[in-house]
Parts: structure tokens; C-alpha cells; sequence
């Protein structure tokens, strides 16, 4: 398995455009920890969804609304969530913008196509 070890991240790596207003671009990953940015477009759906993973997410831009374990709220740039393992969670773009997701262990589904 090849790993992204690069120690600094310039923001030029690929976008990756998963469908329906959604893309992701990975900032770094190894075995323990990975991060990813991914972008929203307005009206865009982060699908609810679980995970074994552990996941904090910032909210770099824009403005989501954001159900976690049932709970939902709208959060802004500066505000963010943690997810724990096995817990519904998704996101609505209501204004584009970025969220900035750390996991651990890393996502090994996302890079395995």
C-alpha cells in the first residue's frame, strides 16, 4: 500500500469529483490518521452514513447543516464535530463551502478503487 508521506501539503493535489456537488482532495494520510478537504457545492448532500472511524471535521467555509447521532445544528466557518465510531452522521450544504475531515484510522475504502 503506498501512503502519502510527503511532510508538507501545498494545497495542488488533485480534486477528486465524486458526483452531486461533491469533491475531495486528500491532504495526508499513513496506517493511523488520514485528512481530506472536501468541497460542497450549495444544496449538496454528504449522505448520512456510519463508520468504524473516529472523525472530527472542521468547517473551513460555508455553512452546513450537520445531524450527528440524531442531533442537528447548522455550523459555520470556526465550528466543528466529532463523530464517534458507528454513528450516524451527514452533512447539507446550505452555503458552498469546505469541510475539513480527519479520521483515524484512515479510510482505507477511499483510496482503494
Amino acid at each position: 500500500m503506498q501512503f502519502k508521506k510527503e511532510p508538507f501539503f501545498d494545497g495542488n493535489s488533485e480534486w477528486e469529483d465524486l458526483g452531486n456537488g461533491v469533491s475531495r482532495q486528500f491532504v495526508g494520510y499513513n496506517s493511523q490518521v488520514m485528512m481530506v478537504i472536501v468541497k460542497f457545492e450549495k444544496d449538496a448532500v454528504g449522505t448520512l452514513h456510519q463508520h468504524f472511524h473516529s472523525q472530527i471535521t472542521y468547517v473551513a467555509s460555508g455553512t452546513f447543516e450537520v445531524t450527528v447521532d440524531n442531533e442537528v445544528k447548522i455550523l459555520q466557518k470556526g465550528d466543528g464535530f466529532f463523530a464517534q465510531p458507528n454513528i450516524f452522521h451527514g452533512v447539507k450544504c446550505l452555503e458552498e463551502g469546505q469541510l475539513v475531515d480527519a479520521f483515524t484510522p484512515f479510510r482505507e475504502d477511499f483510496i482503494a478503487h
